[in-house]
C-alpha cells in the first residue's frame, strides 16, 4: 500500500453567495392606460364631489392629489397649470381638471378627467331643481351652508396664501434656502395698484381680462422673452 500521509490535501473553495450579492429593487409598474383612466375619474370625481365653494376651493385639493399624492406633476408644473387655468376661458377647475387629464391620459383622459369634476355638481343641482325646489329655505340646509362658508374662505385663503409664496420666493430645495423674486413682487404691487385706483377712479371693478394683458406686457419686460 501506499502511504498518503505525504499527498496534498486538495481544498475546495465555497463561493460565498451572501457576499457581495446585488440588490435589485423590485420597482411597481405604471398603470396600464385603462386602469389610469378609471384612476383619473375616481379622482376627479371624488373632488368634485366633497369641495364646496367652487373652483378656488378645489386648488388646495388639486394640490395634494395631483402633486402630493399621485405626484403626476411637480410643484412648478402645478402652479403653471393654475395660471394658465386662471387665463385661459372658462371655470378654473374645469381647465385644470381637463390640463391633468390630458397628461396622464391624452385626449380620453382630459375627456375622462373633465367629466369627473363636472359630474356631481351637475347631478346634485339637477336632483335639487328637480325634487327639492324648496330644499335652501329650510333650516337644517341653511345651518350646514352657514357652517360650510367659514371652511370654504379657509380654502380660498390657504390657496391664496399657497400662490402669493410661490410668486415670490424662489425656493431650492436642495439647500433648503430661498430668495425672493422682486420681479414678481413689482408686478404684484402693479396690479394691485392698478385695480385699486381704477375703483376709486371709475367707481367699478377693472376688467380682469385687462389685469391679465396687463401681467403678460409686464412679463415679457421684466423677464425677457
Amino acid at each position: 500500500m501506499k502511504d498518503d500521509k505525504n499527498k496534498p490535501v486538495e481544498t475546495v473553495v465555497i463561493p460565498d453567495t451572501n457576499k457581495d450579492t446585488a440588490v435589485t429593487e423590485t420597482t411597481s409598474e405604471p398603470p396600464s392606460k385603462i386602469k389610469m383612466l378609471f384612476i383619473l375619474f375616481g379622482t376627479l370625481f371624488k373632488i368634485g364631489l366633497f369641495t364646496f365653494g367652487g373652483g378656488y376651493a378645489m386648488i388646495p385639493l388639486f394640490e395634494n392629489e395631483f402633486v402630493s399624492k399621485k405626484k403626476w406633476v411637480d410643484q412648478k408644473e402645478f402652479m403653471t397649470v393654475l395660471v394658465l387655468s386662471e387665463s385661459t376661458p372658462g371655470p378654473i377647475a374645469i381647465n385644470m381638471a381637463t390640463f391633468v387629464g390630458s397628461s396622464q391620459g391624452g385626449l380620453l383622459g382630459a375627456f375622462i378627467a373633465t367629466l369627473a369634476i363636472i359630474l356631481p355638481a351637475y347631478t346634485i343641482i339637477l336632483l335639487i331643481s328637480m325634487f327639492a325646489k324648496n330644499v335652501l329655505e329650510k333650516k337644517p340646509i341653511q345651518a350646514i351652508i352657514g357652517g360650510i362658508k367659514p371652511a370654504v374662505i379657509g380654502l380660498i385663503m390657504a390657496t391664496a396664501i399657497t400662490m402669493f409664496l410661490s410668486i415670490i420666493c424662489n425656493i431650492d430645495t436642495v439647500s433648503s434656502t430661498f430668495s425672493l423674486d422682486w420681479l414678481g413682487l413689482i408686478i404684484l404691487a402693479v396690479v394691485i395698484i392698478t385695480s385699486i385706483v381704477y375703483k376709486k377712479l371709475r367707481k367699478k371693478n377693472i376688467s380682469p381680462i385687462l389685469l391679465i394683458i396687463i401681467s403678460g406686457i409686464l412679463g415679457i419686460i421684466c423677464y425677457g422673452v
